[in-house]
């Protein structure tokens, strides 16, 4: 693929990220799951939440995106353009709930992909067992966070659940993946640098 023409593939999908405008590939998990009566309050924490998810799907396709553009190895860039796509599931799967609980995606949405990507592109560029320990590390990291959603979501409303809980599976996976290909451990003050950022992250878009 010529230079401008990976360009404009990037750029695509970059606009279609951010908009929101992405197809999954599997049902969504939600799917038979009937909605439940929530409270005006209760709808608008779940769409916080699920904001906050959404938008660390838009990450994770920067994040994938520029690690397998830069990457050295094909069996790496392999595995980001897997990972990249159930990742795009969760991307149309938080945005799809956002639009039933009656909200939107993050206004930020396209700062949050351009940090990402310049991110992913450091990572890749230190080599690949960095690159792979970043992503490790970052999927540590979104697990835990998953995990006190399930704790902070409405207890009747299953259908974000399931959505989050799939999330979380595929996270996993994500993670060992990296570690079996060779993952570097991060050193503990990069690994604070990055929950620091996640804890800003999550706020702002709970909110924007």
């Amino acid at each position: 693929m010529l230079f401008a023409d990976k360009l404009i593939h990037d750029l695509d999908k970059a606009l279609r990220v951010v908009s929101g405008v992405v197809a999954s590939s599997r049902p969504n998990p939600a799917g038979q799951i009937a909605d439940a009566a929530m409270s005006d309050e209760e709808k608008r924490h779940s769409a916080g939440l699920m904001r906050v998810n959404h938008v660390g799907e838009v990450c994770a396709q920067a994040l994938y995106d520029a690690q397998g553009r830069f990457s050295r190895t094909p069996a790496l860039k392999q595995q980001f353009a897997h990972a990249g796509i159930e990742e795009e599931d969760h991307l149309a799967w938080t945005a799809e709930r956002l639009r039933e609980l009656g909200s939107r995606t993050s206004l930020l949405n396209p700062l949050w992909y351009a940090g990402s990507y310049m991110l992913g592109t450091i990572a890749a560029r230190v080599g690949d067992a960095r690159s792979l320990g970043f992503v490790a590390e970052t999927e540590r990291q979104v697990e835990l966070h998953l995990i006190s959603h399930l704790e902070k979501l409405p207890p009747q409303d299953a259908r974000s659940r399931a959505i989050v809980d799939q999330m979380r599976k595929d996270e996993v996976e994500h993670g060992q993946a990296a570690k079996a290909l060779g993952a570097a451990d991060m050193p503990a003050p990069i690994r604070g640098i990055m929950k620091m950022m996640s804890k800003v992250m999550t706020t702002v878009a709970y909110r924007i």
